[in-house]
């Protein structure tokens, strides 16, 4: 028996090293069969049309299908937790952002664990917000807003597209840095949101430089600000926050690529090589430079921490800008 024990442990132990061994070699042939793409927000949105671009050129350079479903809800956790129940063998990919930091600290129970559930494959691009407004209203500059907000406390109202969206949060890190208090309006979406900005009856709005950009362009909406670091190429002519004298006010929207976080290294790394070598392709560097989007170069343990910082920060920015947490 001691004998059969013994080949029965070595047989084990050299099959558990095969497996091992072989792992590398499987993760290889990813993807061999239809990946799936959960975007958690409706089509049309920033972080799905960037994502389709990107996600298109890469099915191309694999040969394998790339199926896009859209699964908004709840703020985008609906789809982000269908995607950290799924195995974790490179065939579930979520599309996400920002708002995974806003999520975090809106959410009262979400229905995955950002930190422990996911992990970050490659960086896809940051969308700079823009402040407009109409020009019904009158302001001229950033500063008249600023200046309108500290002599109207609480008067002034401001759209977004919901709670805990890049136009809600970079509204109120744009607010707080101000120092003044102004009345959130949440819509349904960003061109509801539009509407009601173009009509006058919102005084201003931050929103992605993408949809914005033609209405600038025709006069209907004014520009006074946009929310990066540097100045966006898409509006060369446009201020930064900082640049009017707000310290802190800056606020990049981000979308990346995210797989459960128990994916093998290998096929994360795979995946943010071609992520890397479809951003630089011609055609769709052309795409995402129309949409506003500006790249930083990261390693994909380098976007890891990029997002889980960034999620941390977040949750800073939504405590002091007082806003409450949500059931959803």
């Amino acid at each position: 028996m001691r004998r059969s024990t013994g080949l029965f442990a070595v047989s084990v132990a050299a099959a558990a090293g095969l497996v091992h061994a072989t792992l590398p070699a499987a993760a290889q042939t990813w993807p061999s069969h239809t990946v799936m793409v959960t975007i958690p927000f409706t089509a049309g949105t920033a972080n799905d049309v960037v994502g389709r671009v990107v996600l298109d050129q890469i099915s191309r350079q694999l040969g394998q299908p790339f199926v896009v479903e859209n699964r908004p809800g709840a703020g985008g956790t609906t789809g982000v937790a269908s995607v950290a129940r799924a195995a974790p063998d490179g065939y579930s990919l979520l599309v996400h952002s920002a708002s995974f930091g806003s999520a975090y600290a809106i959410y009262k129970n979400l229905p995955y664990d950002t930190f422990a559930d996911f992990v970050g494959v490659a960086h896809i691009g940051e969308q700079p917000t823009v402040l407009v407004s109409a020009p019904s209203k009158g302001f001229k500059t950033l500063a008249d807003v600023v200046a309108a907000g500290k002599a109207r406390p609480g008067e002034l109202n401001f759209a977004s597209a919901g709670v805990g969206s890049a136009s809600h949060l970079a509204a109120e890190r744009f607010r707080v840095s101000a120092g003044f208090t102004a009345q959130h309006i949440p819509f349904r979406g960003p061109t509801e949101a539009l509407t009601e900005v173009m009509a006058g009856r919102i005084d201003y709005y931050f929103l992605p430089i993408a949809p914005a950009l033609p209405l600038i362009k025709e006069g209907k909406l004014l520009a006074f600000a946009v929310s990066s670091p540097k100045r966006s190429p898409s509006l060369p002519d446009v201020p930064t926050t900082a640049e009017t004298g707000l310290k802190d006010a800056a606020y990049n929207f981000w979308s990346g690529l995210f797989l459960p976080a128990k994916t093998p290294r290998d096929i994360v790394e795979r995946l943010h090589g071609e992520t890397a070598k479809a951003v630089r392709e011609p055609a769709v560097a052309e795409k995402l430079a129309k949409l506003g989007v500006e790249q930083l170069s990261l390693s994909a343990v380098e976007f890891d921490k990029y997002f889980r910082d960034d999620v941390l920060a977040t949750a800073k920015l939504v405590k002091d800008a007082g806003v409450p947490q949500q059931s959803n």
